[in-house]
């Protein structure tokens, strides 16, 4: 029986692997480059809510196109309750949360691996461009991706270490175009599709309609100058978002940029350079071995962001990351995940900034 390395595990060509399919190239592609390293492959599609029963019709055309058998489960309310009530109820509050890092440990990868438990398959897949490692301590870690471009470890930052161990990432070695080419020789349908939006749940990206389609307001409030001054009424806090330039619709002569949103729902607005904070407070912090935060780390505060050097304490107050060079535009309910050597060591959600 023979055995190779794939994504720092040891498997034999024996092993069976579930894969989370939605009919795009990349889980397409992870389904075809497992089953040419041997794998016995067998597909899961989720379907969250309504506006995924695209992404089910074409997993079913994929699962047949590679010969793979495909089960098929909704989550409506799983995902309801755990993504799109949280993701609406920080909107309308002025937070701007990141649906993908609550989805990942609370839904899609916990009901990946559920599945794969009933189907007695020991090993779980998906097309995300990351890494799994198994450190010296035994302990699992995400890594980034060899694609600095299509690099998606910021996303996986939560996922426990039940998961991690039986997690299979085959993409991590590859760039966007080599998947591709890949899908091309395979004949797959999918091969030059677009890349799916950001926020599965909302396909026209417009979240303000889709909460307020819910019966849903956000906090109102006035925008506040730089210098103080009351500019008078904006259209809501789910309108805007720290960092924001667009759709202001203010004339002062400059650009001006969302500084913060405070609790009240007034938006102070600052001039160009002056939306950069140094000090950022983290909450609900996860690390991979269960250990506080502490010491010197690299720090990606959104997902296509650039890993920046910081200093992370953890004190009776919370977890604080400092940066030596300013970071621009973080957003209280985003994540700031934490590196070393591109090893993701853990990370949190940001509470405030300084």
């Amino acid at each position: 029986m023979s055995e190779y390395a794939l994504s720092g595990f040891m498997t034999s060509t024996t092993d069976k692997v579930l894969v989370a399919m939605s009919g795009g190239v990349d889980s397409s592609v992870c389904v075809r480059i497992l089953q040419d390293q041997g794998f016995e492959v067998e597909g899961l599609v989720l379907e969250f809510s309504h506006a995924h029963a695209g992404a089910v019709t074409a997993a079913l055309a994929a699962a047949k196109k590679l010969g793979v058998p495909l089960h098929v489960r909704k989550c409506y309310e799983e995902f309801e309750q755990a993504v799109i009530t949280p993701f609406c109820q920080e909107y309308c509050a002025g937070i701007t949360p990141s649906p993908c890092i609550l989805c990942n440990p609370l839904v899609k990868f916990r009901l990946l691996a559920e599945a794969a438990a009933e189907l007695e398959i020991p090993f779980i897949a998906t097309g995300h461009y990351a890494r799994v490692e198994e450190g010296e301590d035994g302990i699992y870690r995400i890594a980034r991706a060899d694609s600095a471009a299509r690099d998606q470890s910021y996303m996986l930052y939560r996922l426990p270490q039940d998961i991690l161990s039986k997690l299979i990432l085959p993409l991590g070695e590859f760039e966007k175009e080599d998947v591709r080419e890949i899908a091309r020789e395979s004949r797959l349908e999918c091969a030059d599709a677009p890349d799916s939006q950001e926020i599965c749940f909302i396909p026209d990206g417009d979240y303000p309609a889709f909460i307020a389609a819910r019966g849903l307001t956000g906090k109102t409030g006035h925008f506040i100058s730089p210098d103080g001054a009351d500019l008078g009424e904006h259209q809501g806090v789910l309108h805007y978002t720290v960092g924001q330039r667009r759709g202001l619709n203010l004339a002062l002569g400059k650009p001006v940029f969302v500084k913060r949103i405070l609790e009240n729902g007034d938006i102070q607005l600052a001039w160009s350079g002056e939306e950069f904070y140094s000090v950022l407070q983290l909450q609900n912090t996860v690390t991979a071995d269960g250990q506080p935060l502490d010491g010197e780390y690299q720090a990606k505060i959104r997902s296509a962001a650039k890993p920046v050097d910081c200093t992370v304490r953890t004190r009776q107050d919370g977890v604080w990351v400092s940066f030596p060079l300013p970071v621009r535009a973080p957003a209280p309910g985003q994540s700031t995940v934490l590196y070393r050597d591109g090893v993701v060591m853990g990370g949190g959600i940001i509470k405030d900034m300084q």
